[in-house]
């Protein structure tokens, strides 16, 4: 089922506030997926010791069934944490199709474009910062259809 949720970045502290907005909203909060978790490249740098521990991933549900997700900002990957990027509005269309196709008219005129494609947790996923300056993040259903593994492509 198609679902809309919100994607909360943090500096460091994404599990003190996921534990503080479950205290506030109670709701099921999912496993805490670490960076340390997470499969590197070949051509990416070793994870830092201390950004091992960092939350990739954490997701909370609260009222009306909104989802709250949230990571840590990394800076040994050059990442920021500033308004602006601070919230993303994250869209799960029920298609590829159809994620494509929402990508494909929000990213129109957009900055910061990173195009859809196949990730490790088995979706297609991409990012834009729309012409109005909305963070918009696409996970489709499945990474099937925007290229494969054997012709290199990536959407």
């Amino acid at each position: 089922m198609a679902r809309v949720s919100v994607y909360l970045n943090f500096a460091g502290n994404t599990e003190e506030a996921f534990e503080f907005y479950r205290s506030v909203f109670g709701g099921e909060m999912g496993p805490i997926m670490r960076m340390g978790d997470v499969p590197t490249g070949p051509d990416q740098p070793p994870l830092p010791e201390a950004e091992r521990d960092k939350v990739m991933h954490v997701d909370l549900t609260i009222l009306g069934g909104t989802v709250l997700m949230g990571t840590d900002t990394l800076e040994s990957m050059g990442h920021s944490l500033r308004i602006g990027n601070n919230v993303t509005l994250n869209l799960e269309p029920d298609s590829l199709e159809e994620t494509q196709r929402l990508f494909d008219a929000l990213s129109d005129g957009a900055t910061e474009v990173m195009p859809l494609q196949p990730m490790f947790w088995g979706s297609s996923w991409g990012t834009c910062l729309d012409r109005f300056g909305v963070r918009w993040m696409f996970n489709s259903p499945a990474g099937a259809g925007l290229g494969s593994e054997d012709d290199g492509a990536a959407g």
